[in-house]
């Protein structure tokens, strides 16, 4: 059986038949990973790259609007790695109380994931609370509260065993640890989380990342969480000042090189290559980050000045609905209503100044609760088509 720097495969019996589980080492490798010229080049464009994005989030104006659009559309990203159909604007009505006949049934899986992201950044953050088994635990239960999954003991490590791939254990592509195995595997991991040991930040959030989805602690949920579990490490270290950088659309966008290079470390224990494309996706994703809040800056101080060509009263309400629009670009009237205090014929009228202005846009026509969107600052949000590489 194989066995290399990361692991080896451990010959497990049941029943009548058996099967090969993969044990992993504990971290940190041995031996120690090599930095070679690229790895060193990769770093230090990343690094530049996240402190660039450190910048740009905390001169922007409103930041959290723009923050939480990227969570929005991460949480729509990762759950359509797993797939889920819903998308960042089926989540936006929903969020908007726009729910109809066409939004897919399983946009509640995206909205427990940005429940899950927020309540792991407030509990590290402003309650002080350590990365440990216990948040990954209470993370995990919150994605899965009341979806698909939810008879998956939400919020438990695993107590049997699972598999990837193939429609039974016999023809899985991977087969994790055993339950036992695992329980020592993620008590490591959180050794390794906390360990002062000299290493650069990066290599550990990928070698953190890629170990969690060797063990496969739960039964499911395992890939929302680990994509997860990036953005809170690279809070925890303090790489990003805030959560305003998410992989899953990397990911998505070379899932099989993702999937290729992930299954390359348990394989052939190709630590390096795994960390190579992780760390280029880091730099990748902290520019485009960057260049999307220059974008949204640019566009609110165009549509400031357009605003400003309306009357002193209904500049002013268009200015306090506009500031709105960034957190919740979806709205129905009835919405435009309650964040103005105008009566609903007034928010009517307001709504018809903005698009008159080329600011809203009527994206579902039906007689009561016509549903409005800021098309333009959606649009800065939609999924990448191609990153371009720079080691492909």
């Amino acid at each position: 059986m194989n066995t290399n720097r990361v692991g080896r495969y451990k010959k497990i019996l049941s029943g009548d038949f058996s099967y090969n589980a993969f044990v992993p080492n504990f971290l940190p490798p041995v031996p120690p990973i090599k930095i070679d010229d690229t790895m060193q080049m990769l770093l230090s464009n990343a690094d530049r790259a996240l402190g660039a994005l450190n910048i740009v989030t905390e001169l922007l104006p409103d930041s959290d609007y723009f923050i939480f659009s990227y969570l929005r559309k991460e949480a729509a990203l990762s759950s359509q790695i797993e797939g889920t159909q819903a998308t960042f604007v089926d989540v936006a009505k929903a969020q908007a109380g726009a729910v109809d006949n066409e939004t897919p049934q399983d946009y509640p899986e995206i909205i427990n994931y940005i429940n899950a992201i927020n309540y792991g950044l407030k509990r590290i953050r402003e309650d002080d609370f350590p990365m440990t088994l216990r948040l990954l635990r209470e993370i995990h239960e919150r994605i899965l509260k009341g979806v698909r999954g939810q008879y998956k003991t939400p919020g438990e490590f695993r107590k049997s065993q699972n598999w990837i791939g193939g429609a039974s254990i016999n023809t899985a592509s991977y087969i994790p640890p055993t339950a036992d195995d695992m329980i020592m595997g993620m008590k490591n991991l959180e050794s390794f989380i906390h360990d002062k040991k000299p290493m650069p930040v990066l290599i550990k959030i990928g070698l953190i990342h890629s170990q969690f989805e060797t063990v496969h602690p739960f039964l499911d949920g395992n890939g929302r969480v680990g994509r997860l579990l990036i953005t809170l490490l690279l809070c925890h270290y303090g790489l990003l000042a805030k959560p305003a950088l998410y992989l899953s659309e990397y990911f998505k966008a070379f899932r099989s090189e993702y999937y290729d290079k992930l299954h390359a470390v348990h394989e052939r224990g190709d630590f390096e290559d795994w960390l190579k494309y992780f760390i280029e996706g880091i730099w990748l994703v902290a520019e485009e980050a960057t260049s999307t809040a220059m974008k949204i800056k640019a566009l609110k101080d165009r549509d400031i000045l357009k605003l400003s060509s309306l009357s002193a009263q209904s500049s002013r309400n268009a200015i306090k609905l506009f500031e709105n629009l960034f957190k919740s670009p979806v709205m129905t009237v009835s919405d435009v209503s309650k964040h103005t205090g105008l009566s609903y014929a007034n928010a009517n009228n307001l709504v018809k100044k903005l698009m008159d202005l080329q600011i809203l846009e009527l994206v579902v026509e039906r007689e009561r609760n016509r549903v409005f969107a800021y098309t333009e600052y959606i649009n800065l949000f939609r999924n990448r088509e191609s990153y371009k590489r720079q080691l492909n």
